[in-house]
């Protein structure tokens, strides 16, 4: 069975920047590298939401709140995703989790909270 672990969360003052990993396990370099992988959040009360997702080839999805703010990157090599958040806001403060798309594979969450 497929693992992910998500790290880097923690305490961030508003305006400042964090960088979550994602590494996968269990699952060989060629068909990590083949498939997508995507970070989500979730806050009390609310739906998971879609916040970045990239593609094999590296074509990335942001949803606008997080444009030009949260970048989603991947090292194949070592089989992890990346979300570096930059002008954090309180709005940001959730559990962030990292999924493979399109599977039932998802990591424990790692939790983000921006406040000063």
């Amino acid at each position: 069975q497929v693992q992910l672990v998500e790290s880097g969360g923690g305490l961030v003052q508003p305006g400042g920047s964090m960088r979550l990993s994602c590494a996968a396990s269990r699952i060989i370099s060629t068909i990590y590298s083949s498939g997508g992988m995507g970070w989500y959040r979730q806050t009390p009360g609310k739906q998971r939401e879609l916040v970045a997702s990239i593609t094999s080839r590296g074509t990335t999805y942001y949803t606008n709140s997080v444009k030009g703010r949260f970048t989603i990157t991947r090292d194949n090599a070592k089989k992890t995703a990346y979300l570096q958040m930059n002008s954090l806001k309180p709005e940001d403060t959730a559990v962030y989790y990292c999924t493979i798309p399109g599977s039932s594979i998802w990591g424990q969450g790692t939790q983000v909270t921006v406040s000063s």
